[in-house]
């Protein structure tokens, strides 16, 4: 059942789209990638989501309720993270996470959420003179506290060391796992490919694709590359009857073969029937890093 759904939405300044009727649909329990390059509609989308923005067109409704004209009640159940936040210099960590409490009837404990999120021994410390990545950590903890049915995080782990980075990771796999959805937009390919149950693609205001992280690398014309230097020349016709290779090259005595699962397990028997060694063999898969180069390579960013 879908508890966001965006259709036809459409927001222009100044006489240039942009977002020029998105659509799509989050399930409830997942967690749902928003991935494209700068200008391509991503934040302007979920600040119509998060009712901060008004669309010029389209709906937009989050379980159910649209963001502007229930605002009251979707602050109740919606949880954000923005990609820019500030707070007040003078006040604490401490002072922030019991204020935030305060707003919702059923606040989770922010002493455990300090705890995972590792700022505990900064509680007394300012908002001021927080670092960056320390800021981003508070920020992810008040868009929690409420205990959100919807949390949107905007640029989850900017400013995060990788080891906080990953931690992060795990606590929103919790989230997700107790049934929250989570609305993520991220710059980072192994984010989103290790959380997003489904990525949707913008670009230039529209979505380019929308698909699970695998189903979108599928798609890429990357395929399987297998590199190689055999122990003895293997003769083109042999290679030429590859099932499902593309293309092969030889350079300095090196083979490569673009191809897909299935030309590598050709090539391995093509290997032993001929009793031929594959030194210094390499088998890469595409990446979502190529799925998204592919899908957004008429963009500038």
């Amino acid at each position: 059942m879908s508890i966001i759904e965006v259709n036809g939405l459409r927001k222009a300044y100044g006489g240039r789209p942009a977002v020029d009727g998105i659509g799509f649909a989050v399930d409830e329990g997942e967690i749902f990638g928003i991935l494209g390059p700068n200008g391509a509609g991503k934040t302007t989308t979920v600040e119509c989501v998060e009712g901060l923005r008004a669309p010029d067109a389209g709906v937009v409704r989050v379980a159910g309720l649209d963001p502007r004209a229930d605002r009251g009640e979707l602050t109740a159940i919606l949880g954000v993270q923005l990609q820019e936040s500030e707070l007040q210099e003078k006040l604490t960590v401490r002072e922030a996470l019991e204020l935030y409490s305060a707003f919702y009837p059923r606040p989770a404990d922010w002493r455990e959420l300090a705890e995972r999120l590792g700022i505990t021994g900064k509680l007394t410390t300012r908002f001021g003179r927080l670092s960056g990545g320390q800021k981003q950590r508070l920020f992810i903890a008040l868009a929690l506290i409420g205990r959100p049915r919807v949390v949107v995080l905007d640029e989850l782990t900017t400013g995060l060391d990788p080891r906080a980075r990953r931690d992060t990771w795990k606590l929103i796999e919790e989230v997700r796992d107790s049934g929250v959805t989570v609305l993520l937009v991220t710059h980072f390919m192994e984010e989103a490919q290790q959380l997003c149950d489904r990525i949707a693609v913008f670009k230039q205001g529209r979505v380019a694709a929308l698909d699970s992280p695998a189903g979108l690398i599928r798609r890429s014309a990357g395929g399987t590359v297998l590199a190689f230097t055999p122990s003895r020349p293997l003769d083109d016709g042999d290679l030429t009857g590859l099932p499902e290779a593309t293309t092969f090259e030889r350079r300095d005595g090196r083979l490569t073969i673009h191809g897909t699962d299935a030309t590598v397990n050709a090539v391995i028997s093509l290997l032993a029937r001929h009793r031929v060694t594959a030194h210094q063999l390499r088998i890469t898969d595409s990446t979502l890093d190529d799925a998204f180069l592919e899908l957004t390579a008429e963009q500038e960013n």
